[in-house]
This record gives structure tokens, C-alpha cells and sequence, in this order.
């Protein structure tokens, strides 16, 4: 059986919407990246008392007691985080299991080297002609994969 494709994403709906066009939904590990949770709980403010027992919930993948824990909390936000949180909850997953199996928890390197690429293509001098990009990230991404002979 093949290992299931790992894919992160920042919680914004056109990443979802890219991964569901790759295999099907069995064959896929959908994983929110942890970072981009955690911003948004501290965007809800409160105590860091009351912050600390909501990550440490998330961290474990425990939706639910997250969720338990924000009821009642005055800040405006709140609501806000309650309905992400419930929007993303089969993709919020025990993260300190896959950061000690070395699975990446955050999209910031996958963001970075995007941006790397974008300038790339940018420089004065450079002949990059835009129908050629796919096909240099389809061989980026099979040489990171393993899949490059």
C-alpha cells in the first residue's frame, strides 16, 4: 500500500481546493499548518494562562477541548476562532506525534522557497518563460519526493 500523500496548508480555501484535485480523499493526509493555527488563536487574545491550555489541547490534536475551553471567553473574536477551529477540525491532528516522526507541522519553508521561485523569475536577465514553470515544479517536486531517475 502507498504512504498517503502529507498536505499542509495555511487554512486558506484555495489550497483545500488545490489538494482535492490530487488522488482521493483516502489517499491524502490533510494537516493544518500549526503556526497558522496558533496566529489565529492569539488573535482571539485573553490570559496566557487561558491561551496556553487552548495550544496545548490543539498541540495534541484535541479539537474539542479546545473548543470547550474558548466557550465562554468575552473577547470578540472568539466566535471567530470557534467556527475556524470547527472549519479545519479533521485537519488539526496530534502535531507532536508528526514533528517526532520528522513530518513538518509548518508551511513556512513551502512558502518561502514559492517566493524564492517567484523571484527567480523576476530578475533582470533572467529568460524564464512562464509555459515552462509547471513543468520545472513537477521536476522540483518528483527530485523531493524520491521520484527523479
Amino acid at each position: 500500500m502507498a504512504k498517503p500523500l502529507i498536505c499542509l496548508g495555511d487554512g486558506h480555501d484555495g489550497i483545500w481546493n488545490l489538494f482535492r484535485e490530487i488522488g482521493e480523499k483516502q489517499e491524502r493526509i490533510e494537516i493544518l499548518d500549526w503556526y497558522h493555527l496558533i496566529e489565529n488563536l492569539y488573535k482571539v487574545g485573553g490570559s496566557f494562562q487561558r491561551i496556553e491550555e487552548v495550544k496545548c489541547f490543539l498541540w495534541k490534536g484535541e479539537v474539542e477541548a479546545a473548543i470547550s475551553c474558548c466557550e465562554g471567553w468575552s473577547e470578540p473574536q472568539v466566535e471567530n476562532f470557534i467556527t475556524y477551529l470547527n472549519k479545519h477540525k479533521h485537519r488539526i491532528v496530534n502535531y507532536g506525534y508528526l514533528q517526532a516522526e520528522g513530518i513538518s507541522i509548518g508551511s513556512g519553508s513551502v512558502e518561502s522557497k514559492i517566493k524564492q521561485i517567484a523571484h527567480r523569475l523576476k530578475i533582470t536577465g533572467a529568460s524564464w518563460e512562464s509555459g515552462n514553470v509547471p513543468q520545472v515544479l513537477r521536476h522540483r517536486c518528483a527530485y523531493l519526493n524520491g521520484c527523479l531517475f
